[in-house]
């Protein structure tokens, strides 16, 4: 049976997808993904911590438990980069502990883990703070596309199945790997680990699918995916087909493909409809990653420092240079965190037409092996030129502690999880913090845990739709929210002035009277159950306050109401559909009230 691990959650957190998708459909996705049959599902990372700090307005550990709450069968996974946890920085033991504990707390029950140096003897302290926890480790062996790689792999295999790994990964984030290679890839470190030897693919134009079919022949367990949508827009490898291809081959993947493509098509509305928003990685971006063998995510960041510069001619120049300064160093992999320093560096010798004339703090560090061991000698010349402190910046990042974080925020950050923010982040997570304080004090005393947590979640739904004011009512309950700065409703809007404002590349049927557009990001129902009759149907006269349909979010269904009376001319919107706040739902005619 060819297990698989979910990672869709985790992709629509981070970059360049978080904010795409609201709460609300992330947590129906994750219900529905729980029942569908994965191993894992891989919910968080290094990306959706990176991002929910810039964002601002949800905390990582809350959108952990959050999920936890609705993935009721199957266990959730985090990655991590070693000792850098989800930061950019090695941190020291203590904070590492603190940050796993947290992690397990929250509903972590797998830890996948990898050195982005390739580094085994950088990863027993992480090792040693998952496994005091009790939960089950995945470590990563990150793809080695050295003339050497494929020896240095089975030399590091055994090395980190002797750190207590349940299971050894083979990371692909470039789309290096050769699928005809691959099964004999998987093959040997099984053999040389002794343990089950998994796969993390990515790769441009249906790669990553040939990769993961040739890996599940080899007997690879487990093997990553995700959702359609973000698979074919993000060099992913789809859920959907995998597991088409795999029961085909009689392999049995254990998952219902029917509920697959439920969480696509879902999925594929909130992050498409809007044509105007760009892909997540353009077709541009795609065939560079190909071409110069490196992660698609660095292509994309290295092209928009370039633009910001207005040196964008430049992009294959940088990525050539990028392969060159990997040599220096060793060969390690281009990966997040490793990628970002190496392509600094390789802007700059391009841009100034000369290499290594300058070297910032964090290129240094690594030069002098803080950051771990690279799987191949550095260049000489460029390890005599970091010691002499030659160029740039010459301090070294120090890494954080949870002292230094208590003592930089004092007691903005009232909890463990939150102080490991701080250590993490620095005072990018302050933000973040101030306005978790403050939803913590508009809360009323004397709530219990359970309540604390029904309108911690009221709250993330009033800030992701931009309402002013929420009321919900429940069980004898009423909660009533109000944003501190009022935010503009708009519930009904002459469709004259849409028009106006409108490109006139489009032509759209000839409006008959005002908009009634939706208060809040949810599914609209137009009947109270299924099989009831519908509220209203086009033609119908309606009254102020009369019921027109039904707008679930979180579980919450609430009556929507006329604001104006008059006549239904057209419903907009087909049944069970989900809209976002601000779309029209129908056209009322007010004359024929």
């Amino acid at each position: 049976m060819a297990r698989l691990v979910d990672t869709t959650l985790r992709i629509l957190a981070q970059e360049p997808i978080a904010g795409r998708v609201p709460a609300s459909l992330q947590f129906e996705a994750c219900e529905l993904l729980d029942s569908a049959g994965f191993h894992v599902l891989e919910v968080t990372g290094g990306g959706c911590f990176h991002s929910a700090i810039q964002r601002g307005t949800e905390s990582p550990w809350e959108r952990i438990r959050n999920l936890r709450r609705r993935a009721t069968q199957t266990p959730l996974g985090m990655a991590l980069r070693g000792r850098f946890l989800v930061g950019t920085q090695p941190v020291e033991q203590d904070l590492i502990r603190r940050f796993v504990d947290s992690a397990a707390e929250s509903g972590i029950a797998v830890f996948r883990m990898h050195d982005p140096m390739n580094d085994p003897e950088d990863l027993a302290g992480p090792v040693e703070a998952v496994r005091e926890t009790g939960a089950r480790l995945h470590l990563g062996l990150v793809y080695d596309d050295h003339p050497d790689g494929e020896a240095r792999m089975l030399q590091r295999a055994p090395e980190l199945a002797a750190l207590g790994a349940d299971r050894l990964l083979l990371l692909d984030p470039a789309g290096a790997i050769d699928p005809s290679k691959t099964g004999a890839l998987i093959t040997k470190l099984r053999d040389a680990a002794g343990i089950p030897v998994g796969l993390y693919p990515q790769g441009p134009g249906g790669t990553s699918l040939a990769v993961a079919i040739e890996a599940a022949r080899a007997g690879a367990d487990p093997i990553s995916v995700a959702t359609y949508p973000l698979a074919v827009s993000g060099h992913r490898t789809s859920s959907e087909l995998l597991c088409q291809t795999i029961d085909g081959l009689g392999l049995e993947s254990g998952i219902d493909q029917g509920v697959l493509w439920q969480v696509a098509e879902m999925l594929d509305r909130a992050l498409f409809a809007d044509t105007t928003l760009p892909p997540p990685l353009s077709a541009h971006v795609s065939l560079q990653a190909a071409l110069k063998g490196v992660p698609a995510g660095l292509v994309a960041g290295v092209e928009r420092r370039l633009e910001a510069i207005d040196a964008s001619d430049r992009l294959s120049e940088v990525l050539d240079e990028v392969q060159r300064v990997r040599e220096d160093l060793g060969t390690p992999p281009a990966a997040s965190p490793l990628g970002d320093v190496i392509a600094r560096q390789a802007i700059d010798h391009v841009l100034e037409g000369r290499r290594w004339n300058s070297i910032d703090g964090e290129m240094r560090a690594l030069i002098r092996g803080e950051w771990g061991r690279p799987p191949a000698a550095m260049n000489a010349e460029v390890v005599a030129l970091a010691e002499a402190g030659n160029g740039g910046s010459s301090s070294i990042p120090v890494p954080a502690d949870i002292a230094s974080a208590r003592a930089e925020v004092g007691e903005l950050a009232t909890s463990e999880e939150e102080l490991c923010l701080v250590a993490l982040f620095g005072e990018d997570a302050v933000p973040l913090l101030e306005r978790l304080r403050g939803r913590h004090q508009a809360i009323a005393t004397g709530v219990t845990n359970e309540e604390e947590e029904r309108i911690r979640g009221l709250v993330d739904l009033l800030e992701e739709t931009g309402l002013g004011e929420l009321e919900v009512e429940e069980g004898g309950i009423r909660i009533s929210l109000r944003q501190q700065a009022p935010v503009q409703q708009v519930f009904a809007a002459p469709v004259a002035a849409a028009a106006a404002a409108a490109p006139a590349e489009a032509a759209p049927a000839a409006p008959t009277g005002q908009q009634i557009t939706s208060p809040m990001v949810g599914t609209f129902y137009r009947s109270p159950g299924p099989g009831e009759s519908a509220f209203i149907e086009e033609g119908a006269k309606v009254e102020v306050g009369q019921v027109l349909c039904i707008l679930e979010a979180m579980k919450l269904f609430n009556e929507f109401k006329a604001e104006t009376a008059g006549t239904i001319t057209r419903i907009l919107v087909e049944d069970a559909t989900a809209v976002e706040f601000g779309q029209p739902l129908f056209e009322i005619d007010p004359s024929g009230a």
